[in-house]
């Protein structure tokens, strides 16, 4: 998922922040509402994370102004006020889901997921990203028109860095995702599929889909 964290506190920013890379999204912080704000407006995310009380503008007051402007990306927001009136306040503000301070990390991001599994698109037989397509019925990938014959393997794995393009994916969830297998051999299995994946889909283009974060694993998108 790509995330937008909105909280003022350094430590609890890079802790959140650090704990959602570690899973595989990619996060961008704001240390002010203003800031906050500027950027859920701008930019495409998956889910924002908002504090409540924030500098310059308060988390509501961010989650009511996009709201206004029609813009429903999923918001969470986080708070040590925790009556009910108050978890109350944030969710008629506009606001998905309310976390009271503090939190496990653990509950968080099963309800980061919850939120984004309610607002997925429905399944569909052809994923695309860019210029690459997909088709899951007939098991064809094609490039700007351009047949690209994968061997099972390398389909499958394609198949999931389209599912969840623009995230990273480490390779702890490709070897479970992809091989089924709940250890790490220490193999060069990933990196080997992955060099060949690159060779089919982006030698012969002027744009790279295939990008590796590197020490944390590999992502599918547009922009390095």
């Amino acid at each position: 998922m790509q995330i937008l964290v909105i909280e003022d506190d350094i430590e609890a920013s890079r802790y959140l922040s650090e704990n959602l890379v570690s899973h595989g999204h990619r996060v961008e912080t704001a240390a002010d509402g203003k800031r906050g704000l500027a950027l859920a407006k701008s930019k495409t995310y998956n889910v924002l994370v908002v504090d409540r009380m924030l500098p310059e503008l308060d988390g509501l007051s961010i989650i009511r102004n996009l709201r206004s402007q029609n813009i429903n990306t999923p918001a969470m927001v986080l708070s040590a006020l925790g009556q009910v009136d108050h978890r109350i306040e944030g969710l008629r503000a506009g606001g998905d889901d309310y976390l009271v301070k503090p939190y496990a990390f653990s509950e968080l991001h099963a309800r980061l997921e919850a939120l984004t599994r309610r607002t997925a698109p429905p399944d569909t037989t052809l994923l695309t990203v860019g210029d690459l397509e997909l088709n899951l019925v007939n098991h064809k990938v094609c490039r700007q028109g351009q047949a690209i014959r994968l061997q099972p393997r390398e389909f499958c794995l394609l198949e999931y860095l389209m599912r969840h393009a623009g995230q990273i994916m480490t390779r702890t969830m490709l070897l479970q995702q992809v091989w089924d297998i709940n250890f790490d051999p220490k193999t060069n299995v990933i990196e080997a599929h992955i060099s060949r994946l690159r060779r089919k889909i982006d030698n012969d283009f002027d744009v790279c889909l295939i990008h590796t974060v590197r020490g944390v694993g590999y992502y599918l998108g547009e922009r390095a």
